[in-house]
């Protein structure tokens, strides 16, 4: 399978879902999560030292950056010092405090505007983008009822906290919705931190692998979540197909798909096996999930990840 035509089966593309319909889709799948199970993961967060940090003086306070001070900061967090240099009010941030923020990525290129369900009867699935955007969001909005600080990776924006931080997210992702590269950007990240990733990673093995490890190298922890069409991993098409990458722009015609369903989906298992190897060796966790299934299931493994990671 090339990446040309993992990339494949799609030309028409679907009208993208506008970023406020966007936001009040995922504050649904979000609210849908058992408000109890929420609190819970915090609470076993909060005694493991992974949501908050360690706000005393001492151990762990290691200076990371000044940010500019956000409406619900403690004034007494402000660093008058730093302030009385400019006519704006700043925040010290500890390396500890500040590793404590989540960092959070959406594949944006244009194989993720692809949804099989314009060719199967019935079929109602979204694109990849609009699932994946959608569950970002939901996760986002989970982070920031519990009081966590978030940022979009790539964003030029501190992480924050409070409804802003959700509404920043959506911002960035509607201001940044035609990116070309299907993966992550890098960024330097304070040793610790958490990095969400969401994207259908078909890429070449080398290529996911160089990108997630150099912020492994530095000590970031990660979730990879793939999203992929279910016509991506079954191949349910039937007789001749003309299939037509989107990024590549490679071309194939197959007489008749039935006779590689069986190789193709073979290679389609080694390439996320692939993936699943990548993330165990880096110590991040992997997670799957395909368009024609409800997102909740998703959503609360990867909470579900997060909280644990925050408890090691």
């Amino acid at each position: 399978m090339t990446t040309g035509e993992s990339r494949s089966l799609a030309a028409l593309l679907p009208q993208r879902a506008t970023p406020a319909a966007l936001r009040d889709r995922a504050e649904q799948a979000a609210a849908a999560l058992p408000p109890l199970l929420v609190a819970a993961e915090r609470v076993a967060a909060t005694v493991a030292q992974g949501v908050h940090g360690r706000r005393r003086v001492g151990q762990g306070e290691t200076f990371w950056q000044f940010r500019q001070y956000e409406p619900g900061d403690a004034a007494g967090r402000i660093d008058w010092r730093e302030s009385a240099k400019s006519q704006r009010l700043y925040i010290r941030e500890t390396e500890w405090e500040a590793a404590q923020s989540v960092w959070l990525w959406r594949d944006a290129s244009a194989s993720m505007d692809y949804s099989s369900a314009q060719y199967i009867s019935g079929a109602e699935w979204p694109t990849k983008r609009d699932r994946a955007e959608l569950l970002l969001v939901a996760l986002a909005s989970l982070l920031v009822r519990g009081g966590e600080r978030l940022t979009a990776l790539g964003g030029g924006t501190a992480p924050m906290h409070g409804r802003i931080a959700l509404s920043r997210l959506v911002e960035i992702m509607a201001r940044d919705g035609a990116q070309r590269e299907s993966l992550p950007p890098f960024e330097p990240l304070p040793r610790a931190g958490l990095l969400v990733l969401i994207g259908d990673f078909l890429s070449p093995l080398d290529s996911v692998n160089s990108a997630l490890t150099r912020f492994a190298a530095s000590g970031v922890k990660g979730h990879v979540l793939q999203i992929v069409d279910p016509a991506e991993e079954d191949l349910p098409f039937h007789g001749r197909v003309h299939f037509a990458g989107i990024e590549e722009r490679d071309e194939i015609v197959v007489s008749r798909v039935e006779t590689v369903r069986e190789d193709y989906s073979r290679r389609f298992r080694d390439h996320r096996a692939g993936l699943e190897e990548i993330a165990a060796r880096l110590g991040w966790t992997f997670g799957r999930h395909r368009t024609d299934r409800a997102p909740g299931l998703a959503l609360l493994a990867l909470y579900a990840a997060l909280s644990g990671d925050r408890r090691r």
